[in-house]
Protein backbone atom coordinates (compact mmCIF):
# COMPACT_ATOMS: atom_id res chain seq x y z
CA UNK A 1 0.00 0.00 0.00
CA UNK A 2 1.77 3.72 -0.87
CA UNK A 3 2.31 5.72 2.00
CA UNK A 4 0.67 8.91 -0.12
CA UNK A 5 -2.63 7.84 1.78
CA UNK A 6 -2.55 5.57 5.50
CA UNK A 7 -5.04 2.79 6.10
CA UNK A 8 -5.99 1.21 9.09
CA UNK A 9 -8.93 -0.70 10.85
CA UNK A 10 -9.91 -0.50 14.36
CA UNK A 11 -12.88 -1.69 16.10
CA UNK A 12 -15.20 -1.09 13.47
CA UNK A 13 -13.80 2.35 11.98
CA UNK A 14 -11.85 2.76 8.82
CA UNK A 15 -9.36 5.54 8.89
CA UNK A 16 -7.73 7.08 6.06
CA UNK A 17 -5.21 9.63 6.27
CA UNK A 18 -4.30 11.82 3.00
CA UNK A 19 -0.83 11.77 3.79
CA UNK A 20 1.71 14.29 1.25
CA UNK A 21 1.22 16.92 3.55
CA UNK A 22 4.27 18.81 2.14
CA UNK A 23 2.07 19.52 -1.24
CA UNK A 24 -1.24 20.37 1.05
CA UNK A 25 -2.18 16.47 0.12
CA UNK A 26 -3.18 17.39 -3.25
CA UNK A 27 -4.18 14.54 -5.58
CA UNK A 28 -0.89 13.09 -7.91
CA UNK A 29 -1.25 9.65 -9.76
CA UNK A 30 0.34 7.75 -6.28
CA UNK A 31 -2.40 9.54 -3.94
CA UNK A 32 -4.72 8.88 -6.83
CA UNK A 33 -4.48 5.19 -7.14
CA UNK A 34 -3.73 4.79 -3.87
CA UNK A 35 -7.54 6.67 -2.88
CA UNK A 36 -9.06 4.32 -5.23
CA UNK A 37 -7.93 1.41 -3.64
CA UNK A 38 -8.16 2.08 -0.13
CA UNK A 39 -11.99 3.01 -0.55
CA UNK A 40 -12.94 0.02 -2.30
CA UNK A 41 -11.46 -2.07 0.20
CA UNK A 42 -12.86 0.11 3.19
CA UNK A 43 -16.54 0.03 1.58
CA UNK A 44 -16.01 -3.48 0.71
CA UNK A 45 -15.31 -5.22 4.01
CA UNK A 46 -17.83 -6.72 6.56
CA UNK A 47 -16.07 -5.60 9.59
CA UNK A 48 -16.06 -1.61 8.97
CA UNK A 49 -19.20 -0.14 9.49
CA UNK A 50 -18.00 3.89 9.37
CA UNK A 51 -15.46 5.44 7.92
CA UNK A 52 -13.17 8.30 8.43
CA UNK A 53 -11.64 10.51 6.33
CA UNK A 54 -9.01 13.08 7.74
CA UNK A 55 -5.37 14.13 6.60
CA UNK A 56 -1.72 14.85 7.76
CA UNK A 57 0.15 18.46 7.87
CA UNK A 58 -1.64 21.61 7.82
CA UNK A 59 -4.23 21.14 5.29
CA UNK A 60 -7.13 18.64 4.44
CA UNK A 61 -7.00 18.53 0.60
CA UNK A 62 -6.06 21.10 -1.74
CA UNK A 63 -7.20 19.37 -4.73
CA UNK A 64 -5.12 18.23 -7.81
CA UNK A 65 -1.34 18.72 -7.54
CA UNK A 66 -0.89 21.81 -10.12
CA UNK A 67 2.91 21.52 -9.44
CA UNK A 68 3.03 18.71 -10.55
CA UNK A 69 1.03 18.97 -13.44
CA UNK A 70 2.78 21.60 -14.80
CA UNK A 71 6.49 20.11 -14.68
CA UNK A 72 5.16 16.38 -15.60
CA UNK A 73 2.82 17.00 -18.27
CA UNK A 74 2.60 19.03 -21.26
CA UNK A 75 0.19 21.18 -23.05
CA UNK A 76 -1.47 18.12 -24.68
CA UNK A 77 -1.63 15.89 -21.22
CA UNK A 78 -5.34 16.48 -20.96
CA UNK A 79 -6.37 13.16 -21.53
CA UNK A 80 -3.81 12.11 -19.11
CA UNK A 81 -5.52 14.24 -16.34
CA UNK A 82 -9.16 13.04 -17.47
CA UNK A 83 -7.85 9.43 -16.87
CA UNK A 84 -6.33 10.65 -13.29
CA UNK A 85 -9.50 12.27 -12.60
CA UNK A 86 -11.37 8.83 -13.28
CA UNK A 87 -8.93 6.58 -11.18
CA UNK A 88 -9.76 9.25 -8.11
CA UNK A 89 -13.88 9.35 -9.09
CA UNK A 90 -13.51 5.29 -8.38
CA UNK A 91 -12.44 5.81 -5.11
CA UNK A 92 -15.51 9.03 -4.99
CA UNK A 93 -18.27 6.42 -5.89
CA UNK A 94 -17.37 3.83 -3.48
CA UNK A 95 -17.77 5.70 -0.29
CA UNK A 96 -21.31 7.38 -1.72
CA UNK A 97 -22.34 4.51 -3.69
CA UNK A 98 -22.28 2.05 -0.27
CA UNK A 99 -24.22 1.91 3.17
CA UNK A 100 -21.17 2.63 5.42
CA UNK A 101 -21.48 6.07 6.99
CA UNK A 102 -18.30 8.55 5.90
CA UNK A 103 -17.23 11.65 8.01
CA UNK A 104 -14.48 14.07 7.03
CA UNK A 105 -12.15 15.62 9.70
CA UNK A 106 -10.88 18.92 7.38
CA UNK A 107 -8.82 20.97 9.33
CA UNK A 108 -7.17 23.68 7.32
CA UNK A 109 -7.89 24.31 3.92
CA UNK A 110 -10.03 22.16 1.67
CA UNK A 111 -9.85 23.89 -1.98
CA UNK A 112 -10.65 22.39 -5.68
CA UNK A 113 -10.52 18.70 -5.98
CA UNK A 114 -10.24 18.63 -1.99
CA UNK A 115 -14.37 20.09 -1.98
CA UNK A 116 -15.18 16.89 -3.83
CA UNK A 117 -14.02 14.46 -1.50
CA UNK A 118 -15.08 16.40 1.80
CA UNK A 119 -18.26 15.78 -0.63
CA UNK A 120 -17.88 12.26 -0.06
CA UNK A 121 -18.71 12.21 3.45
CA UNK A 122 -21.64 12.38 5.18
CA UNK A 123 -20.68 14.64 7.66
CA UNK A 124 -18.42 16.85 7.80
CA UNK A 125 -15.96 18.47 10.66
CA UNK A 126 -13.43 21.71 10.43
CA UNK A 127 -11.75 23.77 12.49
CA UNK A 128 -12.60 27.66 13.12
CA UNK A 129 -9.43 28.99 10.81
CA UNK A 130 -10.87 26.57 7.95
CA UNK A 131 -11.14 28.09 4.19
CA UNK A 132 -12.95 26.19 1.72
CA UNK A 133 -13.53 26.98 -1.79
CA UNK A 134 -13.55 26.08 -5.48
CA UNK A 135 -10.62 28.17 -7.22
CA UNK A 136 -10.55 25.82 -10.36
CA UNK A 137 -10.76 28.77 -12.62
CA UNK A 138 -7.53 31.07 -11.00
CA UNK A 139 -6.01 28.41 -12.94
CA UNK A 140 -8.22 27.67 -15.80
CA UNK A 141 -9.66 24.61 -14.80
CA UNK A 142 -12.89 23.43 -14.55
CA UNK A 143 -14.77 21.99 -11.45
CA UNK A 144 -13.99 17.97 -11.19
CA UNK A 145 -13.87 15.41 -8.59
CA UNK A 146 -17.93 15.22 -8.11
CA UNK A 147 -17.66 19.11 -7.03
CA UNK A 148 -20.52 20.20 -9.93
CA UNK A 149 -22.30 16.31 -9.24
CA UNK A 150 -22.74 17.28 -5.17
CA UNK A 151 -21.93 21.28 -4.41
CA UNK A 152 -25.08 22.24 -5.37
CA UNK A 153 -26.97 19.07 -3.92
CA UNK A 154 -24.98 20.45 -0.70
CA UNK A 155 -25.64 24.15 -0.75
CA UNK A 156 -28.22 24.84 -3.46
CA UNK A 157 -27.86 25.81 -6.69
CA UNK A 158 -26.74 29.68 -6.41
CA UNK A 159 -24.65 29.28 -3.30
CA UNK A 160 -22.73 27.00 -5.84
CA UNK A 161 -22.36 29.13 -8.60
CA UNK A 162 -21.18 31.94 -6.32
CA UNK A 163 -18.14 29.29 -5.27
CA UNK A 164 -17.15 28.34 -8.72
CA UNK A 165 -17.49 31.72 -10.61
CA UNK A 166 -15.48 33.28 -7.87
CA UNK A 167 -12.23 33.20 -6.39
CA UNK A 168 -14.16 32.98 -2.79
CA UNK A 169 -12.50 30.82 0.19
CA UNK A 170 -15.87 30.65 2.69
CA UNK A 171 -14.56 30.70 6.55
CA UNK A 172 -15.73 27.70 8.42
CA UNK A 173 -18.62 29.37 10.06
CA UNK A 174 -20.06 30.16 7.03
CA UNK A 175 -19.44 26.76 5.39
CA UNK A 176 -21.21 25.83 8.69
CA UNK A 177 -24.52 28.32 7.87
CA UNK A 178 -24.27 27.18 4.04
CA UNK A 179 -24.53 23.64 4.97
CA UNK A 180 -21.38 22.55 3.39
CA UNK A 181 -19.84 21.10 7.03
CA UNK A 182 -22.20 20.04 10.24
CA UNK A 183 -19.71 22.13 12.44
CA UNK A 184 -16.75 23.88 13.44
CA UNK A 185 -14.02 23.31 16.18
CA UNK A 186 -11.69 25.49 17.90
CA UNK A 187 -8.34 25.34 18.86
CA UNK A 188 -5.44 27.37 20.66
CA UNK A 189 -3.40 27.32 17.65
CA UNK A 190 -3.70 25.54 14.36
CA UNK A 191 -1.63 22.42 15.21
CA UNK A 192 -3.94 21.79 18.36
CA UNK A 193 -7.25 22.89 16.17
CA UNK A 194 -6.17 19.67 13.96
CA UNK A 195 -6.11 17.78 16.38
CA UNK A 196 -9.36 18.53 17.64
CA UNK A 197 -10.85 18.06 14.48
CA UNK A 198 -9.78 14.74 13.81
CA UNK A 199 -10.46 14.05 17.29
CA UNK A 200 -14.10 15.33 17.03
CA UNK A 201 -14.09 13.10 13.76
CA UNK A 202 -13.39 10.37 15.82
CA UNK A 203 -16.32 10.80 18.28
CA UNK A 204 -18.77 10.95 15.54
CA UNK A 205 -17.43 7.83 13.73
CA UNK A 206 -17.48 6.16 17.24
CA UNK A 207 -21.68 7.46 17.70
CA UNK A 208 -22.36 5.73 15.02
CA UNK A 209 -20.81 2.59 16.12
CA UNK A 210 -22.43 2.65 19.46
CA UNK A 211 -25.48 2.70 18.14
CA UNK A 212 -27.40 1.09 15.42
CA UNK A 213 -25.35 1.66 12.86
CA UNK A 214 -26.41 -0.97 10.26
CA UNK A 215 -29.85 1.65 10.39
CA UNK A 216 -27.47 4.85 9.86
CA UNK A 217 -25.86 2.99 6.70
CA UNK A 218 -29.34 2.14 5.51
CA UNK A 219 -30.21 5.97 6.24
CA UNK A 220 -26.99 7.01 4.92
CA UNK A 221 -28.36 5.11 1.15
CA UNK A 222 -31.62 6.26 1.44
CA UNK A 223 -30.62 10.08 0.97
CA UNK A 224 -27.68 9.21 -1.51
CA UNK A 225 -29.75 7.32 -3.64
CA UNK A 226 -32.57 8.83 -4.43
CA UNK A 227 -32.08 10.84 -7.35
CA UNK A 228 -31.72 7.57 -8.84
CA UNK A 229 -35.51 7.31 -8.25
CA UNK A 230 -38.77 8.92 -8.83
CA UNK A 231 -41.08 9.79 -5.89
CA UNK A 232 -43.12 7.24 -5.78
CA UNK A 233 -40.15 4.71 -6.18
CA UNK A 234 -38.41 6.63 -3.47
CA UNK A 235 -41.43 5.82 -1.34
CA UNK A 236 -41.75 2.09 -2.01
CA UNK A 237 -38.11 1.89 -1.55
CA UNK A 238 -38.16 3.30 1.95
CA UNK A 239 -41.36 1.30 3.03
CA UNK A 240 -38.96 -1.97 1.74
CA UNK A 241 -36.29 -0.32 4.03
CA UNK A 242 -38.40 0.09 7.19
CA UNK A 243 -39.47 -3.50 6.56
CA UNK A 244 -36.23 -5.42 6.24
CA UNK A 245 -34.90 -3.38 9.17
CA UNK A 246 -37.90 -4.60 11.75
CA UNK A 247 -36.34 -7.90 10.96
CA UNK A 248 -32.88 -7.14 12.14
CA UNK A 249 -32.43 -8.53 15.58
CA UNK A 250 -31.09 -5.00 16.42
CA UNK A 251 -34.06 -3.14 15.86
CA UNK A 252 -36.36 -5.98 17.38
CA UNK A 253 -34.11 -5.27 20.22
CA UNK A 254 -34.48 -1.79 20.19
CA UNK A 255 -38.02 -1.12 19.56
CA UNK A 256 -38.45 -3.47 22.50
CA UNK A 257 -36.99 -1.27 25.07
CA UNK A 258 -38.25 1.72 23.39
CA UNK A 259 -41.56 0.35 24.19
CA UNK A 260 -40.71 -0.72 27.13
CA UNK A 261 -39.33 2.36 28.73
CA UNK A 262 -42.64 4.12 27.54
CA UNK A 263 -44.65 2.12 29.22
CA UNK A 264 -42.79 2.95 32.47
CA UNK A 265 -42.94 6.65 32.03
CA UNK A 266 -46.93 6.53 30.97
CA UNK A 267 -47.25 4.42 34.19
Amino acid sequence: MSDAILFAVEEGMARLTLNRPTRLNAFNADLAHAWRDVTAEATSRADVKAILIDAAGPAFCAGGDVIDMATTMGPSSGADITALAEVINAGIRSLTESSVPVVAAAHGTTAGGGLGILLCSDYAVVGSRSRLGSLYANIGLTPDLSVSAQLARAVGQRRALQLVLQDRLLTAQEAVEWGLVAEAVAGEDAAAEAALVRTRGEEIARFWLAGAVDAYGQAKRLVRSQPERSFAEQLSEEARSIGAALETADAQARVAAFAAASARKAG
